[in-house]
């Protein structure tokens, strides 16, 4: 199939341009050739191509292809596109808008026993007025009558004692300290003297001297006899064996003490002193006695801290040593009050003889002292000094012995009984001074002081803050 010929485009006519000639003035490039003579046809000239008609000013373009069309891109005063109609962005509160509600989705899980779940208010609620300190009254004080009585359960010092089985350990039985030596060596010079008039009414019974010096020394032998132990108990310290129903307030607490300390309870015999006062006694080798008011006013743990004090005397070997030391100082104190009774005799009667009399009594008195302080090398002079020095070792006796109750873990009980018998003590005082008519207290002096065989109740107190202070 053939294609027609293109048709060149008609360009436009220039204006303005030269003027196109005509056929007939165009000279012809061909001859003529000879023949029969054709009418004249003339030739038609292809269109002369016209140059492209470029657009003027008042000149449309041409259009575009009608192809798809651009996009219509906005104007200035065109409105922008809207968004997609898809999940608004939520509004904000303005200051007077209410804030948005929670969502109601599901509910959190009801925990067991728990409540509902709380419920979060659409509107700020106002806050409650903080409290102050003015309006929140202060809380009560226990008072005195809320303390449980000394024999319930629930007194503070209350111990249980009712599981508390034997405990022997062999280390911690009866020994000798610091405290038992040095009462046995100030007893030296007492017990030197004793046997000084021992020996001199030995003299007097001639042969049998000699064994009554030796029964003398082994005499000391009765402090650790059992019967002895009894018959001092009832007649010197005026001491009774329990009744059934003491005895079972007794032994429990004694064996909880003897069990915190290792000790063989059954060693030692437990005696009552019917008394009104708070006291306790350790004396020869196995007695432990408290009075009826310890044994009925206090709480078993005090009774505890009480018998456990008692203990550690027996435990130190202040009990024995004490009665031993006193047993052979006996015959020279005995001398001593004979002695004394027999100056004070001559001195009255030397006063019917006027000074004179009074002066031979004193030649006399005095040259017999020289003489024995002289031939025994001045012992004599030891035993003026020997009180003060044995209430000092006493004093130290009673601190080991509150420190040997505290470390069986009685420290608190133990204060709280050395705070009742300083009230007893002052209220003692108090009734004293009341009696002599005065409203003042008598003062204690420096030698009473120094004589006392138990310290005073800050100094015991003292002793035991380290025991008193928690741990740390």
């Amino acid at each position: 199939m053939t294609q027609p010929p293109s048709i060149p485009p008609e360009y436009p006519e220039p204006t303005g341009g030269p003027a196109h000639l005509d056929a007939a003035q165009v000279p012809s490039a061909r001859p003529p050739v000879p023949g029969p003579r054709q009418p004249h046809i003339p030739p038609q000239e292809p269109p002369y191509p016209q140059p492209p008609q470029h657009p003027t000013a008042a000149a449309q373009p041409p259009p575009y292809p009608t192809g798809p069309q651009p996009p219509q891109y906005p104007t200035a005063a065109a409105q922008p596109p809207p968004y997609p109609t898809g999940p608004q962005p939520p509004q904000y509160p303005t200051a007077a808008a209410q804030p948005p509600a929670y969502p109601t989705g599901p509910q959190p899980p009801q925990y067991p026993g728990a409540g509902p779940a709380p419920h979060h208010p659409s509107t700020p609620q106002p806050q409650p007025p903080y409290p102050h300190a003015a309006a929140a009254p202060p809380p009560p004080y226990p008072q005195a009558s809320a303390v449980p009585p000394p024999g319930s359960p629930l007194h503070p010092h209350h111990i249980d004692t009712a599981h508390r089985g034997r405990v022997h350990v062999s280390s911690r039985q009866r020994h000798t300290d610091a405290t038992a030596f040095g009462n046995l060596l100030l007893h030296l010079p007492n017990f030197l003297c004793s046997l000084v008039v021992v020996a001199l009414v030995s003299l007097v019974l001639g042969d049998l001297g000699l064994l009554v010096i030796l029964a003398w020394l082994a005499s000391g032998a009765l402090v650790f006899h059992r019967p002895t132990e009894s018959a001092l108990a009832r007649h010197l310290l005026r001491l009774r064996y329990p009744t059934p129903q003491e005895r079972a307030t007794l032994e429990p607490v004694w064996r909880e003490v003897t069990a915190r300390a290792g000790v063989e309870g059954r060693a030692y015999e437990l005696w009552v002193e019917d008394s009104d006062s708070l006291n306790a006694v350790a004396a020869a080798g196995h007695i432990v006695g408290v009075t009826s008011f310890a044994l009925n006013r206090l709480p078993n743990g005090e009774l505890a801290a009480v018998m456990a004090h008692e203990l550690g005397h027996h435990v130190g070997g202040h009990a024995w040593s004490g009665l031993l030391g006193h047993w052979y100082a006996l015959p020279g104190r005995i001398a001593w009050r004979l002695l004394r009774a027999v100056t004070g005799f001559l001195f009255h009667v030397s006063r019917a003889f006027s000074c004179i009399g009074v002066a031979f009594f004193g030649l006399c008195v005095g040259g017999i002292a020289f003489a024995t302080i002289s031939t025994l090398y001045g012992l004599p002079l030891l035993l003026l000094g020997m009180p003060y020095a044995l209430a000092a070792v006493g004093r130290r006796s009673e601190l080991r012995a509150d420190r040997h109750a505290a470390a069986l873990g009685f420290a608190p009980m133990l204060a709280a009984v050395l705070e009742k018998l300083h009230q007893q003590e002052q209220e003692q005082e108090r009734l004293a001074a009341a009696g002599q008519g005065g409203g003042a207290q008598p003062k204690e002096t420096a030698a009473s002081r120094l004589l006392s065989s138990h310290p005073d109740y800050h100094t015991r107190l003292h002793h035991l803050q380290e025991y008193l202070q928690p741990a740390r």
